[in-house]
């Protein structure tokens, strides 16, 4: 399946290796094209601009049959919706790719753009921003449910065009239309959800001049106050020759203050707990709105995880048992899990064996990367720093080392203590089960009868001869981790 997105800054073409909750990406390219350049003052698209598009749009076509992509679609936003010469645009479009164009209304840009966020964020709730070359979508999201959402012609190359390249003029032209958005004041104290290319290369350049250990756009938040210190640096700054301003194509560099500009000035309207910037957007929403209901309301982190097991594990029913072992097992060490830390805790033991090819000294570390850099969703960076951490102690033990101080840093001292936990319980248990189904559940673990011991794990007396001294001494390690004196009992 491939998806041609014809936005007013670039087109885009990602194939897909399929339609499920989390699909995972075989191929993505994108063309800097600038439709939207000119149109603010001309009313037309370019007419470089539009071949070069055309000519992109030749090779999305051939490197989509190529995939082996089954189903196409395509989908154009501002600029080809407003221009004079859209219609005749999309017209040449719709030869080249031999299918159907949808131009999306201002409207339903801010309806994907939410669906977007829904797709990738769990349990969302404020206000999507999704930015683009020609326009701004604004739209309230909570759970699963859409509020009221608008356009604003607040577009990246509609504001510096408009401005005449001026930041102070940009400014006010932003307030005159934001003015209008008396929906933004419903999103005080929640989440700001930034969306479109220009946002994410101010997390980007964030990132970089803040040394952030985890370079993932998604799920990646600061404060407001942080966000709106940034924004008037990106404004005011004359030193774009630093070095992580290097980091940003040349394209989206002349637009970030015009892109800080507008953000700047829709949080200020909304004043929201902080901003989160997300790698979903109008693309996904779309796919997202053809899937059966019944595969919208599967948890994304979960689906993909799972997949990753099937793929990866020596046995997916494995990784499944130990989900639901450790749930019944973390009250025993006084955890009280949210629904969010528990989460985590399921996808970490579904991923807990995807590294097991590797060479043994390497396993713990393959993990890491994997998870820590995996195209997941619906996970937060803490999120992340715990699940790849929880694997690393697995392999590795429950120490921290040069290669977990970086997600450490980023980790609460919650999850690393959760991950940690689950990191001992998994080093257990793999001994235990020599990585197979069925003896798991068969393991209890209470509060001991004997004085000496906190806690059993408690084992039916005919899995006795898998006691031993590796096993025993990894029970001692999560007796030291936790300050819990811990004991086998075969019965």
């Amino acid at each position: 399946m491939s998806v041609v997105d014809i936005g007013s800054n670039s087109i885009r073409l990602v194939i897909y290796e399929g339609m499920s909750r989390a699909p995972a990406i075989l191929f993505n390219e994108k063309v800097m094209c600038g439709l939207g350049k000119g149109l603010a003052k001309t009313g037309r698209m370019d007419d470089a601009s539009v071949e070069r598009a055309l000519a992109a749009l030749h090779r999305f076509k051939a490197l989509s049959h190529q995939a082996r992509a089954t189903r196409m679609y395509a989908l154009a936003t501002a600029a080809a919706r407003e221009a004079e010469n859209g219609p005749a645009f999309i017209e040449r479009a719709e030869e080249i790719l031999e299918h159907k164009v949808r131009v999306l209304s201002g409207d339903e840009e801010a309806y994907f753009s939410a669906l977007g966020i829904i797709s990738g964020f769990h349990d969302p709730d404020g206000i999507v921003g999704d930015l683009g070359g020609g326009s701004l979508e604004v739209v309230d999201v909570s759970g699963d449910t859409i509020g009221t959402g608008m356009t604003l012609p607040l577009g990246g190359i509609r504001l510096s065009e408009s401005s005449g390249g001026s930041v102070a003029q940009a400014r006010v032209i932003a307030r005159r239309h934001l003015k209008t958005a008396g929906l933004l004041k419903r999103g005080q104290g929640r989440t700001f959800y930034a969306v479109g290319g220009t946002w994410r290369s101010l997390a980007k350049l964030h990132m970089e001049l803040n040394n952030y250990p985890l370079h993932m756009m998604q799920g990646y938040e600061i404060s407001y106050d942080q966000a709106m210190d940034f924004l008037t640096y990106v404004v005011t700054t004359k030193d774009t020759k630093d070095p992580a301003y290097a980091t940003i194509s040349k394209n989206r560099r002349n637009l970030l203050p015009y892109g800080a500009v507008a953000m700047q000035e829709t949080i200020a309207l909304m004043r929201p707990s902080k901003v989160s910037f997300s790698s979903q957007g109008v693309r996904e929403g779309y796919l997202y709105s053809l899937l059966p209901e019944r595969e919208k309301q599967r948890d994304p982190l979960l689906a993909a995880a799972e997949e990753l097991a099937i793929l990866r594990a020596r046995s997916p029913e494995h990784a499944r048992e130990l989900a639901d072992w450790t749930g019944r097992v973390m009250p025993q060490f006084g955890i009280e899990e949210t629904a969010q830390e528990a989460r985590y805790r399921q996808a970490a033991c579904l991923l807990a064996d995807i590294s097991w090819r590797a060479h043994p000294d390497y396993r713990g570390l393959q993990a890491l990367n994997i998870i820590s850099h995996g195209t997941f969703t619906g996970i937060t960076h803490s999120g992340r720093a715990y699940i790849a951490l929880a694997n690393y102690y697995r392999f590795e033990g429950l120490y921290d080392d040069g290669a977990t101080s970086p997600l450490a840093a980023i980790a609460t001292p919650r999850m690393l203590m959760l991950a940690k936990l689950l990191g001992g319980l998994l080093r257990i248990v793999y001994l235990f089960s020599a990585s197979m189904p069925g003896v798991v559940p068969r393991l209890q673990v209470r509060p001991s009868t004997a004085q000496d011991t906190d806690l059993d794990f408690v084992v039916p007396a005919e899995y006795a001869d898998f006691s031993g001294e590796r096993i025993e001494g990894r029970l001692q390690q999560l007796a030291k981790l936790t300050g819990l004196k811990l004991a086998f009992r075969f019965e």
